[in-house]
């Protein structure tokens, strides 16, 4: 009699642990697109190449009209000739670009001044911030400028867009007229679980979301028109991945050696089915949901039934990543002595 009580208190758990795991991904596939883009304007930082410019792209693939950002105006010129090319309907659809650093105080509110200009005096109804750079390397042997920077042009340049765009989307005659708008920010999942060499990048990516989960609860007091979402993707195939392994310690690429790369476009279409789906925190692969689900703190939860389950997952992943990332650590000191012996990265 007990063996069958046993057994049914098993059979019961089996199928909760079924209905807990797959119901959640049947409504997911049955809901509405959340973030359609057609007909809308979308302002997009960091889009003269790399994940930014297959971001921009596949808007416009969409019928989206769309002003890219970034600092190079040749190579916005030409990412532009691409974005329009890709347009699902080139006789509606409307493009732009605008050259700005905006690392730079200012640099934030005069593109969206520009912005709006252009748009025949609209805000733009979505804004995405890709714009960043990676300059990894040993904490120590790291000046104190290079980490300013990083946090100049990762954080600032979010946090002063978002300022920019907020003021213009939250004055008091443009909420509560039903008009959804969404400030996406991008992240990284160094910015989850970061490692050795990241000391100058990881800390202004995890500001990112300390950000976005405050003014996820703070645009709940002027209704439900504004969505905030931040995107976490992985090392993309890019020049500006090139760039970053340039300084990048070799005992940094030893433990990421097992990391896939994603070329721009996989994680273009990652993160823009998150969004579809209305996630809030978005990442583009199993092993970015694994790092998320270590550091949700507070933030909503994308789906409360799956990222609890991912939680309890990555907390038993989380030890056998530990132990193996700090024995490399470790291993890679015993061998190769005092860091300071090591060769020198231009």
């Amino acid at each position: 009699m007990a063996a069958s009580d046993s057994l049914n208190n098993w059979g019961i758990i089996t199928i909760a642990a079924v209905i807990v795991l797959v119901l959640p991904s049947i409504i997911m596939f049955s809901r509405a697109d959340k973030f359609d883009v057609k007909g809308k304007t979308v302002l997009i930082t960091g889009a003269s190449e790399g994940m930014g410019k297959s971001v921009a792209i596949q808007l416009a693939q969409k019928g989206a009209n769309i002003i890219i950002v970034s600092r190079n105006v040749g190579r916005l010129e030409e990412a532009l000739a691409e974005i329009k090319a890709s347009a699902a309907n080139p006789s509606n659809q409307r493009f732009q670009y605008i050259s700005a650093d905006l690392s730079e105080p200012d640099g934030n509110a005069r593109v969206i001044a520009e912005a709006i200009a252009w748009n025949k005096g609209q805000a733009p109804d979505i804004v995405w911030c890709i714009a960043g750079a990676a300059v990894p390397g040993l904490f120590i042997e790291t000046s104190p400028e290079i980490m300013r920077r990083q946090m100049e042009v990762n954080f600032f340049s979010c946090n002063d867009m978002a300022h920019a765009i907020l003021n213009e989307w939250l004055a008091p005659g443009s909420v509560g007229k039903g008009n959804t708008r969404h400030l996406v920010f991008t992240s990284s999942v160094a910015g989850l679980y970061t490692i050795a060499g990241y000391a100058p990048y990881s800390p202004s990516k995890a500001a990112i979301k300390s950000l976005s989960d405050t003014l996820a609860q703070e645009m709940l007091l002027y209704g439900d028109d504004v969505k905030i979402h931040t995107v976490f993707p992985g090392s993309i195939s890019s020049p500006g991945l090139e760039r970053e392994n340039k300084t990048k310690p070799e005992i940094t690429l030893l433990l990421e050696e097992a990391d896939k790369n994603y070329t721009p476009d996989e994680t273009a279409v990652a993160a823009i089915s998150g969004l579809e789906r209305g996630d809030y925190l978005v990442t583009v692969s199993f092993l970015g949901s694994l790092m998320r689900a270590t550091a949700w703190g507070p933030s909503t939860k994308n789906n409360y039934f799956v990222d609890t389950a991912m939680t309890w997952l990555s907390s038993i992943v989380n030890i056998f990543v530990a132990i193996d990332l700090n024995s490399k650590v470790k291993a890679y000191g015993k061998k190769h002595g005092h860091p300071s012996t090591y060769p020198k990265k231009a």
